[in-house]
């Protein structure tokens, strides 16, 4: 991916998973009506600080809340920018 961006101390850049389109039983959801994702792919991972070393590395899948980072749009493509804290699980 050439993507060219570095976050900074420790935040983190996620490239969200895609909203669900379609329920278990065939409904089509709107795109009003659709869930935030709370489930993306790092893409990129700061250096973080002195008091804090990065657990997460490019390319974890992770779990993170519904509000939480900075929705950001790069080179066309939808991202959100949090602080490691703010991520919740690796899956």
């Amino acid at each position: 991916m050439g993507l060219n961006i570095k976050p900074l101390s420790d935040r983190v850049l996620i490239e969200p998973e895609a909203a669900e389109t379609k329920t278990a039983s065939g409904i089509y959801i709107p795109e009003t009506a659709k869930e935030k994702p709370q489930r993306g792919k790092v893409v990129a991972v700061g250096k973080g600080n002195k008091d804090h070393d990065m657990t997460v590395k490019v390319g974890d899948t992770v779990l993170y809340g519904k509000y939480s980072g900075t929705e950001l749009k790069l080179e066309g493509t939808d991202y959100l920018m949090m602080r490691e804290d703010d991520i919740l699980a690796i899956v």
